[in-house]
């Protein structure tokens, strides 16, 4: 029977997927803007849109894969360090979880009782979340992220291609910008509510500053190539 994921795992998979939608936005309408800037041949202007949502889903795809592998590989050799701790001095394990109870202003009595019941419970689960801060117990998967980002990133691509494409050459460009604008502020605020951020605004502002950089540096070089 397959595992279920936690609430954290959940949350990471959800994370993935909302900034692999977030970078399918910005960079396709980076693409698609700079191409109409400099034609409007709308033909050049879909299979440009086209091949960079391609190219960026396998790309984003494979960096997921990539990224959550090596973060687990670092995670299990943390678990491998603190068994061995175990083995050798669990007294001495004992002690650093009671002293970092301690570090918090926590009662001593209470430090103690606390670091000897988690021990007891669970000595390891206890060890590598107060000396690396992760649960052992819960591994975001590579293949949820790459999954996730595999089919996040397309869809968030398909927004700036549909709106380049629906309006006329006179239009595309400004009706484009506005709809990814609306997309980035709403991506913008998912990835502050999923990452914990209480500054949200600010993460919107920041991202939605960078996809109106990025347009605006494509629409640029755009515009010094147009026939």
């Amino acid at each position: 029977m397959a595992k279920k994921m936690s609430l954290a795992q959940k949350i990471n998979v959800l994370r993935a997927t909302v900034m692999g939608a977030n970078d399918g936005i910005i960079s396709v309408a980076a693409i698609v803007i700079g191409v109409a800037a400099a034609t409007n041949n709308s033909y050049s202007i879909l299979i440009s849109g086209l091949s960079g949502s391609l190219a960026g889903t396998i790309s984003m795809c494979m960096g997921e894969y990539v990224s959550v592998s090596s973060e687990k590989d670092s995670q299990r050799k943390a678990i491998a360090e603190e068994q061995q701790r175990l083995k050798l001095d669990p007294e001495g394990e004992y002690e650093y979880v009671r002293q970092k109870y301690l570090d918090q202003d926590i009662n001593p009595d209470l430090a103690s009782q606390a670091a000897r019941e988690l021990m007891d419970k669970d000595s390891l689960a206890t060890g590598v979340q107060e000396r690396y801060g992760f649960n052992p117990r819960e591994f975001t998967s590579p293949y949820a992220a790459a999954i996730s980002s595999f089919i996040s990133f397309p869809l968030g691509s398909v927004l700036p291609m549909v709106a380049v494409m629906l309006f006329p050459p006179a239009q595309r460009i400004f009706a484009t910008m506005v709809a990814v604008t609306i997309a980035l502020v709403i991506t913008g605020y998912l990835a502050a509510v999923l990452g914990n951020n209480p500054q949200r605004l600010k993460s919107v502002i920041r991202n939605t500053i960078s996809g109106l950089l990025t347009m605006g540096v494509t629409f640029l070089i755009g515009m010094l190539l147009k026939r």
